[in-house]
């Protein structure tokens, strides 16, 4: 196998797949080790990837392999007509990745240009900002990958929204904190569902239905597991190509969904302007 080469396909293998963790420390190893990748046997990558040996078998099966050896076959494989892997990085424009980093962040702006072509028609984002906007409060919710999410659109929705709650951990409480919310008014509940998704979201979601919550959700897929229980879903792709998932989208959807509230909620600007004046009184920030 060429070793220049190896690495961009062998990405191009693993890409589209839902990968674990402990399974994406096994592609990099691969991907770092592309020249002898095909000649390596499960206990020799488990050993370099610092996995067990049975992880790497799972892995092989959850790119559709039977097992290692046939994934192994296909890394042999790659030694015959030599390609130029390219990404799409605009339009009729292609340009090489020649490793994994520089191939994340392109996979990144490809995920945020096709959420710019689903935003052709507003009237989803549009839709959800209105039942949100009037909620009083707005509770907030986001567990574990999708805590950070929540939390960065509640900052922010705080300055221009009366009442905001986020709900960023789970446990017994988490149910209690949903219906208190219900009870003081609140008629909607604003979810971010990212992988790998919690069985406490599912649960707090039906808990937030109950009560009588309309729920609109950012996820990575209109199949994410929240969708069932959600009035609006908003979509956006998250990265797969590093260790861990990146959500650039669903972050810019959330800033989206927030730009169309302030259009929705009276005062939002003199809310802006009062917390402006407010912190330079106080020197909150620095130049």
């Amino acid at each position: 196998m060429n070793h220049d080469d190896a690495g961009p396909r062998l990405l191009r293998l693993f890409e589209g797949h839902r990968l674990t963790p402990a399974q994406r420390r096994i592609a990099h190893c691969l991907v770092q080790h592309a020249g002898e990748a095909a000649f390596l046997s499960s206990v020799e990558v488990a050993e370099l990837a610092g996995v067990s040996q049975p992880s790497v078998t799972r892995f092989a099966m959850a790119l559709g392999f039977d097992g290692y050896p046939a994934l192994r076959r296909q890394l042999r494989e790659f030694g015959s007509p030599e390609t130029v892997v390219q990404d799409e990085v605009g339009e009729g424009n292609e340009e090489e990745a020649p490793n994994e980093l520089q191939r994340a962040v392109l996979a990144e702006i490809a995920h945020l240009r096709r959420l710019a072509g689903t935003l052709t028609d507003p009237k989803p984002v549009v839709a959800a900002a209105r039942l949100l906007s009037v909620s009083r409060p707005l509770p907030v919710l986001g567990l574990r990958a999708a805590a950070a999410q929540a939390a960065g659109f509640s900052y922010f929705a705080a300055k221009v929204h009366p009442d905001v709650r986020l709900l960023d951990e789970g446990g017994s409480m988490l149910a209690d904190r949903i219906e208190r919310a219900a009870a003081a008014g609140a008629s909607a509940l604003l979810c971010f569902a990212l992988p790998r998704y919690p069985a406490e979201l599912t649960e707090a979601l039906g808990v937030a239905r109950d009560a009588g919550l309309s729920v609109v959700t950012v996820a990575d897929s209109a199949f994410a597991p929240a969708a069932a229980l959600s009035d609006v879903v908003l979509a956006a792709e998250v990265g797969t190509s590093l260790v861990f998932d990146t959500a650039c989208g669903p972050m810019m959807l959330g800033r989206i969904l927030l730009e169309a509230m302030c259009d929705e909620i009276p005062g939002a600007e003199g809310r802006l302007e009062a917390f402006e004046v407010s912190a330079a009184a106080r020197e909150i920030f620095t130049d």
